[in-house]
C-alpha cells in the first residue's frame, strides 16, 4: 500500500516531510488536513494520531505521528535514501538526535510563539499577547544565535559541519520560514543579523530544489494576503477564511 501523509501545508513539520519525501523519490498520498475545518479533531484522523495533530502518516497498517519521528522512520525504512541524511553511522546520528531535540524547546517555540502572538492569534480566535511575544523574541533570537554558534561550525554548508543536509537541516530551515508571515522590518530586525543562519537556509533551498519552494507556495501565498492586509488595514477574524487558517485553535 502507498505510504499515505496526512498534512496541512500551513504546517512547518508537515511541509518538511513534503519536501523530504519529494526529494528522495518515495511515493506518497498527500491526504489535506484541513485545520480551518478542524479535520485534525474527527474520529477518522484521531485512528491516525489520536492527538489530533499533523503531520502523521500510514505506512500500511503502520500509523504514526510526531515529525521528527516520522523523519527517521523514513530515511531508514525506504531503500534509495541518501546516507547524509540520517547517517548509518551512529555518531552522526546521535549528533543529529541532539539537534532535533534541542528545536523543540527553543527554536521551534521562540518562532512559533512570537509569529502566533504578533499575527496569528486574531486569525485563531486568540487576542495578541505582546508580552509572550517578546519573550519569545528573545528565545527566538537566542536560538538563531546558538545554531550559529554551537550548530553551523566547521567548513559545511549546513548543521554539524555537513557537506549535505540532514533531516535537521530540513527540519529547522522549514520552521524558520515560517517568519516569511512577518512584517519585512521584523522579519529583518530578527534574522538581518545572523549571515550564516540565511546563508544556511539559502544552501537548504538550493540542495532541495525544485521541491522546497513548490512546498512553500502556500506559504508565500499567505505572505501576500498577510501584506495586503497590512496595506489596507484589515486584520481582523473574519479575514481567517480567506488565508487557509482555522478559525480557531
Amino acid at each position: 500500500m502507498k505510504l499515505k501523509l496526512y498534512v496541512y501545508r500551513m504546517s512547518q513539520p508537515a511541509r518538511a516531510i513534503l519536501i523530504f519525501c519529494k526529494v528522495n523519490g518515495i511515493e506518497f498520498e498527500e491526504v489535506q488536513i484541513s485545520l480551518a475545518k478542524r479535520q485534525q479533531m474527527s474520529p477518522d484522523f484521531k485512528k491516525i494520531n489520536p492527538m489530533g495533530q499533523v503531520p502523521a502518516i500510514a505506512d500500511g497498517s503502520f500509523n504514526l505521528f510526531e515529525s521528527h519521528a516520522i523523519l527517521v522512520y523514513l530515511a531508514c525504512a525506504f531503500p534509495g535514501v541518501a546516507d547524509h541524511w540520517y547517517p548509518a553511522d551512529l555518531f552522526r546520528r546521535a549528533k543529529i538526535n541532539s539537534v532535533l531535540d534541542w528545536h523543540h524547546s527553543n527554536l521551534r517555540h521562540g518562532a512559533s510563539t512570537y509569529v502566533l502572538n504578533t499575527l496569528l492569534a486574531p486569525f485563531l480566535g486568540l487576542q495578541l499577547n505582546p508580552q509572550a511575544a517578546a519573550e519569545a523574541e528573545k528565545l527566538l533570537s537566542s536560538s538563531l544565535s546558538k545554531i550559529e554558534s554551537i550548530w553551523l561550525k566547521g567548513n559545511g554548508k549546513f548543521l554539524l559541519g555537513g557537506f549535505q543536509p540532514s533531516i535537521a537541516d530540513l527540519s529547522l530551515v522549514c520552521e524558520i520560514m515560517q517568519l516569511e508571515l512577518l512584517d519585512e522590518n521584523d522579519r529583518s530586525r530578527i534574522l538581518g543579523p545572523h549571515k550564516k543562519v540565511l546563508e544556511w537556509i539559502e544552501n537548504t533551498k538550493n540542495a532541495t530544489r525544485p521541491h522546497f519552494e513548490e512546498v512553500h507556495q502556500v506559504l508565500y501565498r499567505a505572505k501576500k494576503r498577510f501584506q495586503e492586509q497590512r496595506s489596507t488595514g484589515a486584520n481582523n477574524t473574519n479575514s481567517s477564511k480567506r488565508l487557509g487558517l482555522p478559525s480557531k485553535m
